[in-house]
């Protein structure tokens, strides 16, 4: 391939008596001769490096066209003051399969970047959502263990107000004893449990037990349950809805 590069020489001749005769009897084109010096450097140097290199390698070149120089026009009474490198330009199909190329390599540059981007970001996602479940986690046991505090508090509160109402119902009423009084209790409070479940709109129909005994067994059924934990009595019917 063809390269054309473009060098400016700066010179001048001495100033000491024998330099400015050298310059003025010795070479008739200076112009001329220092030409064929930097053509003379220039096809040496160049053809031994790659395209790319001569790009890098521009300040050696300059300078190794300068000592050339000084060494070759030193004798004629010119001074070589600098010899920069001002433009180096390839084949217009070269620069074009340069260009590719550079575009090729900044390409699968961005695409790694943006790979490493996307681990990245991934990680962090990743780190974040592990830290989102451990809060949730430390937040949701806070929750229950205080939701289990607050049950433990309903349930004596529940307890205590009915020692205090069989306490009080027992005081007003003589002659009652106190399962009596619970059991008159617990079957009020059964029946309040039927009428909020009769006022919901979606309840249709409530069942009851109506036969003679089903007082005494609705509240013997209930206490059972509600004070021991234990099933209902066999003969009991539950309520239904629908």
């Amino acid at each position: 391939m063809f390269c054309t590069i473009k060098v400016a020489i700066q010179y001048q001749v001495k100033t000491d008596d024998e330099a400015i005769k050298a310059a003025a009897y010795r070479l008739t084109n200076a112009r001329g001769q220092i030409e064929s010096y930097v053509f003379d450097v220039v096809r040496a140097s160049v053809p031994t490096i790659d395209l790319d290199d001569v790009f890098l390698m521009k300040d050696e070149l300059s300078n190794s066209i300068k000592q050339q120089l000084s060494s070759a026009m030193g004798s004629f009474g010119y001074e070589i003051l600098a010899t920069p490198i001002t433009d180096i330009d390839p084949d217009a199909q070269v620069k074009r399969a340069m260009n590719e190329i550079n575009k090729a390599k900044r390409l699968r540059a961005a695409a790694e970047d943006e790979g490493e981007a996307i681990k990245i970001r991934a990680v962090k996602e990743g780190e974040a959502e592990a830290a989102r479940i451990e809060i949730q986690a430390k937040a949701d046991a806070e929750a229950k263990f205080l939701g289990g505090q607050g049950i433990a508090r309903q349930r004596a509160a529940i307890m205590e107000g009915l020692r205090e109402s069989v306490n009080a119902f027992k005081s007003e009423v003589v002659g009652l004893d106190s399962k009596t009084v619970m059991d008159l209790m617990v079957v009020t409070q059964y029946f309040d449990t039927m009428k909020d479940i009769g006022a919901q709109p979606k309840t249709t129909a409530v069942f009851l037990n109506s036969s003679g005994g089903a007082i005494e067994e609705l509240a013997q059924a209930v206490q059972k349950g509600f004070l021991s934990s234990l099933p209902a009595a066999p003969g009991f019917s539950q309520p239904m809805q629908r």
